[in-house]
């Protein structure tokens, strides 16, 4: 399909399987990357590839390596399914010039995507991504129609010539993680966890780790299964019935979960309490200061919780807001000492490691701030927000219309409402989306999703009725303008 029209989101480019992801489109990414490389001085420094347990991942990894060793560019291939994580420690510690990761992340099993990494191991950054989308539009303008793009050559003549070499990517990540966690707190702990990584790429690492440190651990949903068992492998709370369901069964601690392709966290409590990533993001926050006593900016992207504002300015720590997207921190991060930078999606990621979400470190970091503090997670949770006061969250996604989706960011921007659910509109913050601010703990996000054809309604307030009573407001207007 020669005519579809690829763009970079968020986070890369992603499609439905056989439909717009095809060989022939992964292909063109692929041998507009080579060119992007070429041009930038970068090619000679090589790309990591990697993939995750989606469908034909392997395969579309294979085509991208066969794309780039065709025009010269080394090429370093996992042999098996990685964690995105795993993959972007591989293009820093080898100093690469990108990596490659073909994963849709969290998306539904349907689709696949390509995830683009810089030189320093986090996502390609905007100018980047922009510079390669203009090389694929003039590439395929210059294509005949209906030709398809270079196949690329043999994967085993690459071998032999030297330009594709298969290493493991995962061991030397992991002892990259053995570096950064304190696993004598952790082995003096005696903790039962669950571990629940989705069926997803880091099925099988984690749960080893916290073997090693002595934890007891059970780990569930951790067979290969490209249909993710008919759930988004997404860490919010509607995909973790059966995480819910283990903690309790096994009377664990808790459940600490990882997103398809592993560099989301997310988890449950032991008493199957769903502690979201918002909270967990606000746990590490505090734990990497008072426990580890360790300094730098708090990055937050545009629907991150206010409790990271709170804790930033406790602590007296510089403090930022970015659009929506992790690459937004990744900016921040390579000019300037960054602490912690995540995403209300879960993807966080923290200093002295890489400017890269990592799902298995934060989790790692949830064990051992269970390990130090002697509590639960929701204990802990319950103990700062006592000190910061109470934040409680919630997100709704919309599949709306090409043109419903038109009608209700038009409205937002030119007429959005003054009031919700009884409370005055303070101001409105157009950053990404449209953000309704209603005090100092209370704000509702419609935001057009840049991975998905769906709308996120995001809210935040100091009660899970002023949350729900926010969301219920929203919904109705949405409706009223887009006709959901």
């Amino acid at each position: 399909m020669s005519d579809v029209s690829i763009r970079f989101g968020t986070d890369g480019w992603r499609a439905v399987i056989a439909e717009d992801f095809t060989f022939a489109n992964v292909r063109r990414v692929a041998w507009a990357l080579a060119e992007h490389l070429q041009a930038s001085g970068r090619a000679r420094q090589g790309v990591a590839v990697g993939y995750d347990c989606r469908f034909l991942s392997d395969r579309f990894a294979a085509a991208v390596a066969s794309v780039l060793a065709a025009a010269d560019i080394p090429v370093i291939l996992s042999p098996t399914a990685c964690p995105t994580p795993a993959l972007s420690w591989a293009v820093v510690s080898r100093r690469l010039g990108a990596g490659v990761m073909i994963t849709a992340s969290h998306n539904p099993p349907e689709y696949n995507g390509f995830k683009l990494k810089g030189w320093f191991g986090g996502p390609a950054l905007p100018e980047e991504t922009r510079q390669l989308e203009s090389i694929l539009a003039r590439q395929e303008a210059a294509r005949r129609p209906g030709q398809e793009p270079p196949r690329g050559m043999d994967l085993d003549e690459a071998r032999r010539l030297g330009r594709v070499e298969e290493a493991d990517l995962i061991g030397p990540y992991v002892e990259q993680l053995r570096r950064l966690v304190d696993w004598e707190r952790l082995r003096s702990a005696r903790l039962r966890v669950v571990v629940d990584p989705m069926h997803g790429a880091a099925r099988g690492i984690l749960a080893q780790l916290l073997r090693e440190a002595g934890l007891e651990v059970t780990e569930i949903r951790g067979e290969w299964n490209p249909g993710f068992g008919g759930l988004a492998p997404e860490p919010i709370a509607r995909n973790l019935g059966p995480a819910i369901e283990a903690v309790q069964r096994l009377q664990a601690q808790a459940v600490l979960v990882t997103d398809g392709d592993g560099d989301r966290v997310g988890a449950v409590d032991a008493t199957g309490e769903v502690v979201d990533a918002q909270r967990i993001f606000a746990l590490l926050l505090q734990h990497l200061v008072e426990v580890r006593g360790w300094r730098g900016a708090v990055i937050k992207t545009f629907a991150g919780t206010r409790m990271v504002d709170k804790l930033a300015a406790r602590y007296g720590l510089p403090f930022r807001e970015t659009p929506i997207g992790f690459k937004h921190v990744c900016e921040h991060a390579l000019k300037e000492d960054v602490l912690i930078g995540g995403e209300e999606s879960g993807g966080i990621g923290i200093k002295n490691h890489m400017p890269e979400r990592d799902g298995l470190l934060c989790n790692l970091l949830l064990a051992e701030i269970m390990a130090t503090r002697g509590r639960t997670l929701a204990e802990q949770v319950r103990a700062l927000m006592a000190e910061i006061g109470p934040h409680h969250f919630q997100r709704r996604d919309l599949r709306l219309s090409a043109e419903g989706k038109d009608r209700l960011l038009r409205r937002l921007a030119e007429d959005p409402p003054s009031r919700l659910a009884g409370w005055p509109v303070e101001r409105v913050d157009p950053l990404d989306g449209y953000k309704l601010i209603f005090g100092p703990s209370r704000w509702i996000l419609f935001r057009a999703s840049g991975t998905e054809p769906v709308v996120r309604v995001y809210a935040e307030a100091e009660s899970p009725e002023a949350v729900e009573a926010l969301l219920a407001d929203g919904l109705r207007f949405v409706d009223a303008v887009a006709g959901v």
